[in-house]
């Protein structure tokens, strides 16, 4: 009996797992649908604040109320990381903040 239990509450858990990564990719699908802006020119906006940065990390979020894209961006041989935040409608940088940890 505790053997079917088992395998109820696994493919119960599975099912939801499927469920919330289906309506996560439909609201990053939705996100990029309201965006102006394409990454790559957001990414191209993002370096300029951080010449020879590399980006590690890149999403398109909604935060304070706005659509933007956010780079995690490390420059070689520099310790930390620049976050640099274009707004996905406008093309313009909205925020610049660097931390001293990766």
């Amino acid at each position: 009996m505790n053997i079917k239990l088992n395998i109820v509450c696994l493919v119960a858990a599975i099912v939801v797992a499927g469920c919330e990564s289906e309506e996560h990719e439909h609201h990053d699908g939705n996100l990029q649908a309201q965006a102006k802006i394409t990454e790559a020119d957001a990414r191209a906006t993002a370096l300029t604040k951080v010449p020879d940065g590399k980006i590690k990390e890149a999403e398109l979020e909604k935060e304070k109320g706005k659509l933007i894209w956010s780079f995690d961006i490390a420059k070689p041989n520099a310790e930390g990381i620049s976050e640099v935040n274009v707004d996905a409608i406008t093309g313009e940088i909205v925020a610049v903040e660097k931390s001293d940890k990766d």
